[in-house]
């Protein structure tokens, strides 16, 4: 019989992980960054700042109205003049037939009550609805007593977060909400590989303490590598996808192998649902590889890489809550 005091520390585990990281990157999210884009460099957007700027601005000059919905979401008078002349250079590349170009490192998007990316916001706040009643329903059909439990309430609760941050990062656009959302995807995503060498290889087992315990280590150790490049030596975009798409890979390497191997055992439909997850986010992944201006100003490729990812999420979570019955149905069958 496992000990009252393994099975605290095991609950305890996934969420004072979680706590160390997000003190982490809070910290070092606040420090400063630079991001820069074709269209920034183009003498007209320039000069459309300075005019804007030298008449709406300048000490001296009345000071233009800004509706209070801007302004609660930190809009002021520089900002309002940068976001007016992306709007009014893109408009002029369109009636030109010349490409559109990005501006600090973002495409340019019609905003919606202050929004800058508002089909972005919608579909993480998609994501987090997913997360939210996934979470609800796993909590309420999985017993506390199953060992994987903490596991599976840690991805839930990484990926709320997540999924905050994404909405907050896309409805304005500052170096904080960027590398909190930035990290907090970095987060989920090696969470996502820990629990699943927890879940495929049965770590959660007392017999597997140390080896859970190495690998957890592992995982806070790539996880402080990973943010410490990023905010102490370079902020690099490049560097940042080509890692989450090496765990990304990892992991649903590891969740196709479990679905062929648990259907070629009992031949339940539900044992493929981790394949077919891992291909639907694949291929909606995709699109974050092939990135395009929005079309009609508001999907863009991002966009609709939120959208894609909302169904896989609810098929994930219908299929933690089935693995878990279907395994406590199977130890109760032994002690009978």
């Amino acid at each position: 019989m496992i000990s009252a005091m393994t099975r605290n520390m095991r609950t305890r585990a996934p969420a004072s992980a979680f706590a160390v990281c997000a003190m982490m990157f809070v910290v070092m999210a606040m420090l400063p960054g630079v991001a820069a884009s074709v269209g920034d460099r183009l003498p007209e957007f320039r000069e459309c700042l300075e005019v804007c700027k030298a008449e709406n601005c300048a000490p001296g000059k009345p000071a233009t109205p800004i509706p209070l919905h801007l302004r609660l979401l930190l809009w002021d008078c520089a900002s309002e003049c940068d976001q007016t002349c992306q709007r009014i250079i893109t408009g002029h590349r369109l009636a030109a037939g010349v490409n559109v170009v990005q501006f600090h490192g973002k495409w340019p998007f019609f905003r919606l009550w202050g929004i800058q990316e508002p089909a972005s916001v919608i579909f993480s706040l998609g994501n987090l609805w997913a997360h939210v009643a996934g979470l609800r329903r796993l909590r309420r059909l999985v017993p506390p007593s199953y060992s994987l439990r903490p596991w599976y309430i840690g991805f839930g609760t990484v990926g709320m977060a997540s999924w905050i941050f994404s909405a907050l990062f896309h409805t304005r656009d500052f170096v904080l909400t960027e590398r909190l959302d930035y990290f907090a995807a970095g987060a989920s995503v090696l969470y996502g590989l820990y629990f699943t060498a927890i879940r495929v290889f049965r770590l959660d087992h007392p017999a597997r303490a140390s080896v859970r315990s190495v690998w957890t280590v592992i995982c806070i150790c790539l996880y402080a590598a990973h943010v410490g490049f990023l905010t102490l030596i370079r902020w690099d975009y490049g560097y940042n996808m080509a890692a989450n798409v090496v765990c990304g890979i990892i992991q649903n390497g590891l969740w196709s192998w479990f679905s062929y191997r648990e259907w070629t055992r009992t031949r339940r439909f539900w044992a493929v649902w981790p394949g077919i997850a891992v291909a639907w986010v694949m291929l909606a992944m995709s699109l974050e590889l092939f990135d395009f201006s929005p079309i009609g100003g508001i999907f863009d490729a991002h966009s609709l890489w939120h959208l894609g990812t909302i169904g896989p999420t609810i098929l994930w979570y219908n299929f933690l809550v089935r693995d878990a019955l279907n395994n406590i149905q199977a130890k109760e069958r032994l002690k009978d």
